[in-house]
């Protein structure tokens, strides 16, 4: 199938397009390269173009003949999104109004988007299921929300079928330990880790140590980022049959902010200091996936629910690629 993957030179897009291609489709990557890293994608075709321009995106769709669009081009930082709401706003969800209208307009129907567990807000039960109320607390959430709205009312008029899968916290580096984690700034859990353990990072700092928690530290849910991709091949398949589809993407497990370090500390080999300091508003003290409807649905199974496994990728791509990707 041609695959058309916006946002395909960064962390999940250049995974996916690596998968996408071993996997026998023909992936063309569609970035404007503000966030990804063409060296990420190695050979694979380029178009580099922002989503805000509709003739480009029109004219792409028509050329590769393109079968499907997975979408992976937003902007994903809590904090920022916060401060610069409008920015978010105008990226995630006018640009990706702008690539539905072009999929409309070139006659494209299969369309993947990348969401998040942010859609969530803060919940109250745990593991959180697909029926857990949707309660974003921030503009990276809510557009996200919107954009899955926007996706459904879209798939009602028989115009579009379309996957939105809700990310826990992907991490890990795939295709054999060669496409890794490299955003600058950095601003995930187990790069940062990996830097201070890398001496390029004074701390690590831990928001909170008063949870109730085992450890009184957050507990989050890691998914390996090749068991993630895995899930956009399994969805690609459904939408041949299936109008919309809406799934949590986790390992079901959670490992807390200490058991990250003490990991990372153990595969390194290396010790570094780790600075306790205050809560962060708006950090829920365990997030955790049901993926039982991934599973039912998709026929989805996790392959790498190890943490140390999921560190021991990342790990050595920061050691092999000590400055990030050469861009």
């Amino acid at each position: 199938m041609k695959v058309l993957v916006c946002g395909g030179a960064g962390y999940i897009g250049s995974n996916m397009t690596a998968m996408l291609a071993r996997e026998g489709h023909h992936p063309i990557v569609y970035d404007n390269l503000s966030k990804g890293h063409k060296a990420a994608i190695a050979d694979k075709e380029l178009v580099v173009g922002d989503l805000s321009d509709f003739d480009l995106l029109v004219k792409t769709l028509e050329k590769y003949e393109i079968e499907a669009v997975m979408h992976f081009a937003a902007f994903i930082e809590v904090g920022e999104s916060v401060a610069e709401p409008l920015r978010y706003y105008k990226n995630n969800f006018c640009a990706t109004h702008n690539l539905l209208t072009a999929m409309e307009t070139a006659g494209v129907r299969k369309f993947i988007f990348s969401s998040t567990a942010a859609v969530y807000g803060i919940p109250e039960i745990f593991p959180i299921t697909e029926n857990s109320p949707t309660k974003p607390i921030n503009p990276y959430g809510q557009t996200k929300l919107a954009v899955e709205d926007m996706c459904h009312h879209q798939s009602i008029t028989g115009k579009l079928n379309f996957a939105a899968l809700r990310y826990f916290n992907a991490c890990g580096a795939g295709n054999n330990g060669t496409l890794g984690e490299d955003h600058r700034p950095e601003s995930h859990l187990i790069p940062l880790i990996i830097q201070a353990a890398m001496g390029k990072r004074e701390d690590i700092k831990i928001f909170g140590t008063d949870y109730p928690t085992p450890d009184g530290t957050c507990v989050r849910d890691y998914i390996h980022i090749e068991d993630l991709c895995r899930a956009h091949l399994l969805a690609l398949k459904q939408l041949d049959n299936k109008r919309e589809i809406i799934c949590n993407l986790g390992n079901e497990k959670g490992h807390s902010v200490r058991d990250v370090i003490e990991t990372v500390k153990r595969i390194s080999g290396k010790d570094f200091k780790v600075t306790e300091t205050d809560k962060r508003p708006g950090d829920p003290p365990v997030l955790t996936a049901s993926a039982k409807k991934a599973k039912d649905e998709l026929g989805w199974r996790v392959e790498k629910p190890d943490l140390e496994e999921i560190i021991e990728t990342a790990w050595k791509w920061h050691s092999e690629n000590p400055n990030g990707y050469p861009d």
